[in-house]
């Protein structure tokens, strides 16, 4: 049966998720940082793990602000806005010292650096922090899912800046990528004005 995976819309239950990643795995400001990104940049979590060290750091650590990528699921370019995860990527760059991880990828497999961390490996931490906190909406697409949510609801109900942000070529598709339910729909109707 697979499994629907839905944007976390409550800003109490992101911050149990944010905390869970962060606090409850060996390699968790790792796990929290690839949440952080992928939210933030809206990107596929294929996209997210096969990001490089330099694509987002300079050669003294420093972030970049933008980032130049061609999606891989895609081909098409995506240029990234790193702006809003810059204290997430400093703190990590100061973990990834720490813990003298040296790998040319920016989020290294904790056994093998030589490799960036799998979908699968990421889905199973997703999947870990869903069964501690009993949710059942959890999955590698969640920060993606989440950070067009808040995109969106915070924008104004952009449409046309989140379909950009996620390089959707419809708007049906990122509606329905948004989670947008019977009770969101009339959440958002009874606050319209019909006269």
């Amino acid at each position: 049966m697979r499994q629907n995976v839905l944007p976390i819309k409550d800003s109490n239950i992101l911050k149990d998720v944010q905390d869970c990643l962060k606090n409850d795995f060996k390699a968790g400001q790792r796990n929290y940082t690839i949440f952080q990104v992928g939210k933030a940049t809206l990107l596929r979590v294929s996209d997210v793990m096969r990001l490089k060290l330099n694509d987002v750091f300079d050669h003294n650590g420093i972030v970049k602000s933008t980032v130049f990528i061609h999606d891989k699921k895609t081909g098409k370019p995506n240029n990234l806005y790193l702006a809003p995860v810059k204290s997430d990527l400093e703190k990590y760059w100061q973990w990834l010292q720490s813990n003298e991880l040296q790998s040319e990828w920016l989020f290294p497999s904790t056994t093998n650096s030589d490799r960036h961390i799998t979908e699968k490996q990421y889905y199973k931490v997703m999947a870990k922090v869903g069964d501690l906190l009993n949710l059942n909406y959890l999955g590698t697409h969640t920060m993606r899912k989440t950070g067009a949510y808040r995109v969106y609801t915070q924008s104004n109900h952009n449409i046309g800046l989140v379909m950009s942000l996620l390089n959707h070529s419809s708007e049906a598709m990122t509606l329905s990528y948004l989670g947008l339910d019977q009770a969101s729909k009339q959440e958002m109707l009874d606050s319209i004005d019909f006269g």
